[in-house]
């Protein structure tokens, strides 16, 4: 399909324009006009870079793409390597943020919770990017643990609460740690995210609140998978996932 019938498609399905976010979505590097085999992942790294030129991709669709807010914008280094990539092989690179985690269907959250066998009630936060929700049968914060490095092949770090049984969730992938303490006035007994900070294991422990540090890339793999198979589906497109390992 056409570049930019492809972006247009994505840009509308993810509501690309109404998130205020800290890099820009959608076409960030435009390569060759004609897309027919396309390559996920969750961040344009140059390993994901040089899979995509082994593959003959035509276009890489991550989570994590380029020109973040702050950066510094000089084209050297590894900088220079990564887009040199890019254009010496007409490879276009697309990518959505926030957008890609506040998606219904396709985002990360909602692939998180669908995994984890969660039920999503509400959401919560700036932009509403934070999940509500509850478990069908409520159980302790190990069990919890244990299904999360059970579907995210890692183990997760667990700050345990006071050990209540856990029936009312909420989760948000990635660095979401700053929704913590709004997930525990919501009345939680157990907040999900990627990362932890500091601060946070004392939120844990003194709000009786468990905390579940599942790995900023661990629980951002999905919503980029989803959407590739979706392409896939509706469009014919020759989609494939890499994961290139990370261990954060």
């Amino acid at each position: 399909m056409k570049r930019e019938e492809l972006s247009r498609y994505l840009d509308k399905l993810l509501e690309a324009g109404r998130f205020r976010d800290y890099c820009p979505n959608g076409l960030q590097v435009e390569g060759r006009p004609e897309v027919q085999r396309l390559l996920a992942g969750v961040t344009a790294n140059q390993s994901l870079l040089d899979a995509a030129v082994a593959r003959g991709a035509d276009a890489v669709l991550v989570h994590h793409g380029w020109f973040w807010r702050g950066d510094d914008l000089r084209v050297t280094g590894l900088r220079k390597t990564r887009l040199q990539t890019l254009l010496r092989h007409d490879i276009n690179l697309i990518a959505y943020h926030l957008p890609l985690d506040a998606h219904p269907e396709f985002g990360n959250n909602a692939q998180l919770g669908k995994r984890l066998g969660w039920i999503a009630d509400d959401h919560f936060g700036e932009q509403e990017l934070g999940w509500l929700g509850h478990l069908e049968n409520p159980c302790s914060v190990s069990a919890i643990a244990d299904r999360v490095g059970s579907e995210l092949q890692r183990r997760p770090l667990v700050i345990a609460g006071d050990g209540r049984r856990v029936s009312r969730v909420a989760w948000c992938s990635g660095a979401a740690q700053g929704l913590f303490e709004q997930a525990i006035a919501l009345g939680v007994d157990l907040y999900l995210s990627g990362e932890i900070s500091e601060p946070t294991v004392h939120l844990a422990r003194e709000s009786g609140v468990a905390y579940i540090a599942a790995g900023h890339h661990a629980s951002e793999r999905y919503g980029v998978q989803a959407l590739a198979e979706h392409l896939a589906e509706r469009f014919a497109l020759d989609c494939e996932f890499v994961d290139i390992d990370n261990p954060v």
